[in-house]
C-alpha cells in the first residue's frame, strides 16, 4: 500500500486491536514509519449502515424511476 507519511510503496501490518475488532480490525500501520490508515469502515459503522441500506431500499417490483424521483425530493 502507498504510505503518505514515507511518500513511496510500503508494507502494512495489522497492529494488535485495542477496540475489540479482532480480525476484522480495519486498521493497517507502516512497518517502516508506523503510520496508521484504515481500510475499510470499522465493524461497528458497517453493520448499521448495511442495516440501514437494506430498510431504505426500494421493495421488489417498484419502478426504479419512483424511487429516484423520491430520493431527489428528499
Amino acid at each position: 500500500m502507498y504510505c503518505f507519511t514515507c511518500g513511496d510503496e510500503r508494507v502494512f501490518e495489522q497492529p494488535p486491536c485495542e477496540d475489540g475488532h479482532g480480525e476484522e480490525c480495519p486498521e493497517r500501520a507502516c512497518v517502516d514509519c508506523g503510520s496508521a490508515v484504515l481500510v475499510g469502515l470499522p465493524p461497528a459503522v458497517t453493520a448499521p449502515a448495511l442495516r440501514r441500506a437494506r430498510e431504505t431500499a426500494p421493495a421488489r417490483g417498484r419502478s426504479r424511476a419512483r424511487a429516484a424521483t423520491a430520493r431527489a425530493v428528499a
